[in-house]
């Protein structure tokens, strides 16, 4: 494991102190790292939503009215195809 050095302002380190005490977390340590993981969870999350808006886009760039039926009919055929490659039968 790395060992990563990183210098917080007074106000902030009592900020974390309060919301470690709140949510009863043992250690600055324990704390940091939930937060750093979340943020990750987050990024991650935004990413995929940017990759979904632009494919989205796309098709109303192009002209095609994309509507929900298309999507759950798309989602369908999605299910299926992926069924079929594991050799299982869906209806």
């Amino acid at each position: 494991m790395e060992t990563i050095s990183v210098r917080f302002e007074e106000d902030f380190v009592d900020d974390i102190e309060k919301a470690m005490k709140d949510h009863r977390y043992a250690t600055k340590t324990e704390f940091i790292r939930e937060a750093v993981r979340e943020k990750i969870r987050d990024l991650e999350k935004q990413e995929a939503l940017l990759r979904l808006e632009k494919a989205y886009g796309a098709g109303t760039r192009k002209g095609r009215k994309i509507t929900e039926e298309k999507i759950h009919r798309a989602r369908e055929e999605a299910v299926m195809e992926i069924a079929k490659k594991l050799g299982v039968k869906s209806e």
